[in-house]
């Protein structure tokens, strides 16, 4: 089964520094109907206007994971962290028994636009954790390359969870089969561009809920880029 959630139908604030969109129910976005699906809770596609950002602010249990799109994103936490992260760099941190941080873009006259996700974790109370990679765009043109999963495979960050996320870049006849458990979940989220996922055409924005099916085909990307998570049921 494969349900297409389109970008419009979303939450949406504007704060004024911050546009934010919400796959998931959110802060002051609440739709009981997409509270997450599978053990992924969060997915925010956030714009930062030039020289704001989130102040300190704190999380307990959770695996988040930003992506950046364009600009940089400053991070700094109480693990002692002060990291940039750019466009191709995957950063995970786990928040475990409590972590603060904050997250500025401080790149004059640029919006930073990235993602934000929260994957609920399969272990709790553990010691907080940072991570950051970056994965070159040719490790990612038409394919889907594992970007975090639970052992870190490859050069993936290491998430404690039971899920696994891929990033793929897809134009003109470039392909990918991603081959799944149909007793699990799969999301399928178009970061920008066009493509066509299991023979549904998707837009920036748009997502696919997929249950009870095993594999999952991306073909007639225009200038694409996708991430696919394969979930928790």
């Amino acid at each position: 089964m494969l349900i297409v959630r389109k970008s419009q139908d979303r939450g949406y604030a504007n704060h004024g520094w911050l546009e934010s969109y919400h796959s998931f129910s959110f802060a002051g976005y609440h739709d009981p109907a997409h509270m997450g699906w599978g053990n992924l809770r969060v997915i925010n596609e956030d714009r930062v206007a030039p020289g704001t950002g989130f102040g300190k602010h704190s999380h307990r249990d959770m695996e988040i994971i930003s992506y950046v799109l364009s600009g940089n994103l400053a991070h700094q936490d109480s693990m002692g962290n002060i990291k940039g992260i750019p466009p191709g760099d995957v950063q995970r941190m786990s928040a475990g028994t409590g972590v603060t941080h904050s997250e500025f873009n401080h790149a004059e006259g640029q919006t930073t636009h990235f993602l934000q996700i929260w994957i609920t974790p399969n272990v709790t109370g553990i010691a907080p954790s940072y991570e950051q990679r970056h994965i070159p765009a040719e490790q990612r043109r038409g394919k889907l390359c594992l970007v975090a999963s639970p052992d870190g495979a490859g050069d993936s960050v290491t998430i404690h969870a039971d899920a696994y996320l891929f990033a793929g870049l897809f134009n003109g006849t470039e392909s990918a089969i991603l081959n799944i458990n149909s007793e699990r979940k799969a999301y399928v989220h178009v970061v920008r561009g066009a493509v066509e996922v299991n023979g549904q055409h998707l837009s920036g924005g748009d997502a696919a809920l997929i249950s009870a099916e095993s594999r999952i085909e991306i073909t007639n990307g225009k200038d694409a880029e996708v991430l696919v998570f394969d979930l928790e049921a």
